[in-house]
């Protein structure tokens, strides 16, 4: 799509603010950047540059719902996107009927 992407090789400090959208059932199963299948019912995430494995705590910033979720994945690819969860995880942050939502993200830290 044009557009280059460099992932990150340690854990830093990491602050986005942008639109989260979600995978879902078609992707059930396969598998991850991380090796490991798909499951649509785990807290997970895919992001274009940050460590796998690492956490990140997503908040939606429409509704106030936080959750922390495990990046295991690499995408969206998508200009206008800056993270895509899990069906679960948008469910939990209330935005899966609506398929995206404005978001704020940062890495936590050991």
């Amino acid at each position: 799509m044009g557009n280059s992407y460099r992932p990150m090789t340690t854990l830093a400090p990491y602050h986005a603010r942008g639109v989260a959208s979600w995978y879902g059932t078609r992707y059930q199963g396969l598998p991850t950047s991380s090796g490991e299948p798909y499951d649509v019912l785990k807290l997970t995430a895919a992001h274009p540059i940050l460590p796998i494995p690492c956490y990140v705590r997503v908040t939606n910033l429409e509704n106030g719902r936080t959750l922390i979720v495990r990046v295991n994945d690499r995408g969206p690819f998508h200009s206008n996107r800056i993270i895509d969860l899990s069906y679960a995880a948008a469910a939990k942050l209330g935005y899966a009927a609506k398929g995206s939502a404005l978001v704020e993200i940062d890495v936590i830290l050991p």
